[in-house]
């Protein structure tokens, strides 16, 4: 959403931001989408500032799963109620606000209990959502491949697992809307035992899939080429990046989580070795856990990458938020040591050159232009290359499929010709080294070049 949504006023009798209704907008058609007000705490753990860059990220993702926010509501406590979260007379003065607006829901920036969720639900008579739900309700209209309809699917069951007990008449869910879409909307209306059944089932589904996708893995690693997978924020410009380099098909929007199931091209880098680029999934801030486990079998590709490609969005107001969000997710799904280069990418529409002095490894280009690539492909043939061994190799004159085979394979770094063999000093992988062992110089106790 625009900034202009989202302008700070004064905190008055409501705490919030002021209505941000569609009729400021003009764009959207009240018959067809939800009514939101979303509402953020500021506590003793989280600043006024860090708090209104998630509730207009939040604004951003209601928006993206189909809905308008008409307001947003900010509230200050040392702590979270444990029983309504906001406390009971600021959740009564919502549903006042609910009732003017003719909201159809209101949605909060931190996860609820399933307690307060409930109690809140009472207050408000209407539905009571957190950011979780708003993430898997999106997931769920983007799921296209039977794998990432089931892994959104087993992610929404064990959300909505632990909510089910105590709805008693209310436990259906069907009116529609955001929270109720997706794979798993009909199963709110079976017991706990059936439903327990059917992650029970989707674990085991996706845990054939994560097998395949390990064989996968396990080729590919037994291949020449290396694999560099493309993280970052969602909607930080990875899948435009993908469509430039190899020239893909990846879809393509201005939206959060457009792509959710991997794709994977080959791509040739400047010095003529190929390798092996995946476009992942995007993160935000607080990926839900539900959707860290379920997307297991798809996030694998980035632990099992030799290089991770991290896409940041040097045009947003906090990079460094964004940058701290995508290691904390790779830190849960143990990639946080994987090789990562920073790539700042719409350099069209900001000068990256503050980010570049504060991250001196990092690479600036614009995925829309094509302006740096030529860089950043260097930068990534050079940071492969750079965890290849530097060994010598003694090449007999007769042998030149195996001299092409250096050149094709790794990084010559020098040459010396006597009257018998050619010694080559070059950086290979550790297959290419366990290949042409026989011609390592090492053994035969040479020198060096």
């Amino acid at each position: 959403m625009d900034n202009e949504l989202l302008k700070m006023r004064s905190e008055s009798h409501r705490g919030g931001f002021g209505e941000l209704g569609g009729e400021e907008r003009g764009l959207i058609d009240r018959s067809f989408r939800e009514r939101i007000i979303v509402v953020g705490l500021i506590d003793e753990e989280k600043s006024e500032t860090s708090t209104r860059v998630e509730l207009q990220e939040l604004c951003r993702l209601v928006d993206t799963a189909g809905a308008d926010v008409v307001d947003v509501v900010m509230q200050r406590r040392k702590s979270p109620d444990p029983a309504t979260f906001i406390g009971k007379g600021k959740a009564r003065e919502i549903y006042q606000l609910a009732e003017s607006l003719d909201a159809d829901t209101v949605v909060f920036n931190d996860e609820l209990t399933p307690a307060q969720q409930f109690n809140l639900e009472k207050i408000f008579h209407r539905s009571a959502l957190d950011r979780t739900a708003v993430i898997l309700d999106i997931f769920a209209q983007n799921a296209s491949t039977p794998e990432g309809k089931a892994q959104v699917e087993l992610a929404q069951l064990q959300y909505r697992l632990p909510r089910l007990k105590g709805q008693g008449r209310d436990f259906s869910q069907q009116a529609g809307g955001i929270g109720t879409r997706g794979p798993g909307e009909t199963k709110l209306e079976i017991d706990r035992r059936r439903l327990v059944r059917r992650v029970n089932k989707l674990q085991r589904q996706l845990k054939v899939v994560g097998a395949h996708r390990d064989n996968q893995s396990k080729r590919r690693r037994r291949s020449l080429n290396q694999s560099v997978a493309i993280v970052g924020y969602t909607n930080a410009g990875k899948s435009t990046l993908l469509n430039l380099l190899a020239n893909s098909d990846a879809i393509v929007a201005d939206r959060l989580f457009a792509t959710l199931d991997p794709l994977t091209r080959r791509l040739q880098l400047p010095g003529g070795e190929s390798i092996f680029l995946t476009d992942t999934v995007g993160f935000v801030q607080r990926l839900p856990h539900q959707l860290v486990k379920a997307f297991k079998t798809t996030l694998d590709v980035v632990i099992d990458a030799d290089l991770l490609i991290h896409i940041v969005d040097c045009s947003q107001a906090s990079p460094e938020t964004q940058i701290d969000a995508v290691h904390n997710v790779l830190e849960e799904i143990g990639a946080g040591e994987v090789p990562e280069m920073l790539v700042f990418n719409k350099s069209d529409k900001f000068d990256p050159s503050q980010l570049l002095m504060e991250y001196p490894d990092s690479v600036a280009i614009s995925a829309h232009s094509g302006a740096g690539i030529e860089k950043l492909l260097s930068a990534v043939a050079d940071q492969l290359r750079s965890v290849w061994d530097v060994v010598e190799l003694a090449i007999p004159f007769d042998k030149g499929d195996v001299l092409a085979q250096v050149h094709r394979e790794g990084q010559v770094l020098g040459e010396r010709v006597t009257e018998e063999k050619m010694f080559i000093q070059a950086r290979l992988d550790t297959l290419s080294r366990s290949r042409l062992s026989s011609f390592l110089v090492e053994s035969e106790g040479h020198d060096g070049i």
